[in-house]
């Protein structure tokens, strides 16, 4: 009976030896496992989805749109180039700025329209009594222009007395300013040929271009236009409209242009041809 005790605790003891033995495989299947889930990941990372990038951007994008990056940084994510991890200053954008822009933009659109209800009060005038080619009218950059062919309308040659149907027509101008909702600023501009002019009364077409402006103000402050929107310029034969090679380009040239001016131009000298 010993002896059988002996055995049977024998073969106890090798088979705990055997397991003993075989437990380094549980290390390292362990070990395995974590490997391939560390090269999946590293896979995963590497092959990055653009598209859900790029949606990742937008996100973020709109997330920030009512933020700014001070110190001239164009993204909050820049780096600047340096390896120092340094807090970024992001304070939100000033809200009435961009009310007020809203505001600018909302005052321009209805200031076009204004012009544009103008432009077209005048195109009617010019259209029933016979003006349509010595009254033109054009919408750029400086606002309305109004521009008067001088000849035979306005004045005579080398004078800057008005003629006698140039007050009907220059009273309806006014009027038509004067009674629209524009309250904006209002340039005349003369201009001439370059056929030089020297005379007792003018000396130069400078002098000439700016006489003639100043006639047609007059009229229109003495049919209703407030002064403090009026001003005067004269160009002499500086900005054509047409080359000064034909009679008929210098006829052109001859002419004064009443400018609504846009107010955001209000303040400057900007220039430019009509068509």
């Amino acid at each position: 009976m010993s002896a059988h005790r002996r055995r049977t605790r024998g073969g106890g003891h090798g088979d705990g030896g055997h397991a003993s033995d075989e437990r380094w495989l549980l290390t390292y299947s362990d070990m395995i496992t974590l490997l391939m889930a560390l090269f999946i990941i590293m896979w995963a990372i590497s092959m990055v989805n653009k598209t859900k990038f790029d949606e990742l951007r937008v996100s973020l994008r709109e997330a920030f749109t009512h933020q700014k990056v001070l110190d001239g940084q164009t993204s909050v994510f820049e780096n600047q180039g340096s390896s120092e991890q340094t807090p970024l200053a992001i304070v939100p954008r000033d809200p009435a700025s961009s009310v007020v822009r809203q505001i600018s933009r909302i005052q321009a659109q209805q200031e076009q329209q204004n012009l544009r209800h103008l432009q077209e009060l005048l195109r009617q005038y010019a259209a029933t009594h016979g003006l349509t080619g010595e009254l033109r009218t054009a919408i750029d950059e400086r606002g309305l222009v109004i521009r008067l062919l001088t000849d035979k309308l306005l004045f005579g040659s080398g004078s800057a007395v008005l003629t006698a149907k140039a007050y009907p027509l220059l009273g309806r101008i006014a009027d038509a300013i004067d009674h629209t909702t524009l309250t904006n600023p209002i340039r005349v501009e003369g201009n001439t040929d370059d056929v030089p002019i020297h005379t007792l009364q003018f000396q130069s077409n400078w002098e000439l271009s700016t006489a003639r402006a100043t006639a047609v103000l007059e009229v229109l402050h003495a049919n209703g236009v407030a002064d403090t929107r009026l001003s005067v310029a004269g160009y002499a034969d500086t900005r054509p409209v047409a080359p000064n090679t034909t009679p008929a380009g210098r006829q052109a040239n001859r002419r004064v242009d009443i400018v609504v001016l846009r107010q955001a131009s209000a303040t400057t000298n900007a220039g430019g041809n009509t068509q």
